[in-house]
Formats: structure tokens, sequence, C-alpha cells
């Protein structure tokens, strides 16, 4: 009786075994592949920005359901900051082009969002810099079965999974 008790364990750990670790694997590998996708949508929007000197209402939105597309729950936040246009205003001789001289001050993801919508657009000029981080809000199916798996106790520490950014090269039309 005690081998067939052993043996009928031995088959549901094997099954359980034999199961959980494939569906492991492919979480994971279809974890890969969003956070691929999801880098390479926030270095398309940033570029973009960079090369056209704006951004529009319908390009976040756009990057916004991408995102929110991509099998993974995601917070964006994007960052800009905008070089000042009088940044020597005590010197007589203001070069923006100076090392040192340049003045920035920042707008942030809600600050951006409210211009976006009064606006349609955010117009930058040459020198802006813009800064786009995609923060996982939740854990991914490949993480639950890791933890169940390993037993592991899941930080709260916040994971970003696509950051990008740059200068923005051009004036953008006015």
């Amino acid at each position: 009786m005690d081998d067939t008790l052993m043996t009928v364990i031995a088959i549901v750990l094997a099954a359980g075994v034999l199961l959980i670790f494939p569906l492991t694997s492919l979480a994971e590998r279809n974890d890969d592949i969003s956070l691929s996708a999801l880098q390479a949508t926030t270095n398309e929007l940033v570029d973009q920005v960079r090369t056209t000197g704006e951004l529009t209402q319908d390009e976040w939105t756009s990057f916004l359901s991408t995102t929110s597309s991509s099998g993974l729950v995601v917070e964006p936040e994007i960052t800009v900051q905008i070089l000042d246009e009088n940044p020597g205003v005590k010197t007589t001789q203001a070069n923006i082009t100076k090392i040192g001289e340049n003045v920035y001050y920042n707008l942030y993801t809600s600050q951006v969002e409210e211009q976006l919508k009064r606006n349609n657009k955010i117009v930058f000029k040459e020198g802006d810099m813009i800064f786009i981080s995609l923060k996982i809000v939740s854990k991914s199916m490949a993480e639950v079965f890791r933890d169940s798996v390993y037993s592991l106790s899941g930080s709260d520490t916040d994971r970003y999974v696509a950051q990008y950014g740059g200068i923005v090269t051009v004036n953008g039309n006015r």
C-alpha cells in the first residue's frame, strides 16, 4: 500500500513539474517580447519628438494605447526639460552654447498631459530634453509563476521596463 501511495505522489509531482516549468518558461518569453516591444515604442516616440520638435496629443494617445495593449500593466512617466529662453539675464554677453550657462525648467507627466489637452501639442526648441520611462504597476504572469515556484516574496520597489530620452535637435513649428 505504501508503494502505491508513493507512486501516486511521484506521478502527481512529476506532472506538476512537467506542467509548471514549461508554463513559466513560456510566460517569461512572452514578458521578454512585451518588454522589447515597450522599449521599441518608447524609443520611437522619443526619437520622433527629438527629430520633429513637437509632441502632439494624438502621438501621446497612440503611445498610451500601444503600451496598454502590451499585456503588461505599465504606468508611463514623461519628463520634459525646457531650455530657459533667457538664461543669461544678469550677464551682458549671454551665449547659450557656453557650458554651465544653460538653465532648464521641468515639466512632469501631469503637466505635460495638461498642456497637451489645452494646446493639442507641445512645441520644443533645439536643446530641450525629453525622457520617457515605463514603470510596471503589477506583477506579470511570469513573476507570479516564479514567486509561486520559488516562494519568493515580491519586492515593492519600482521596476522600470523601458527608459529612453534625448535632446531635441530641431526647432518645432511654432
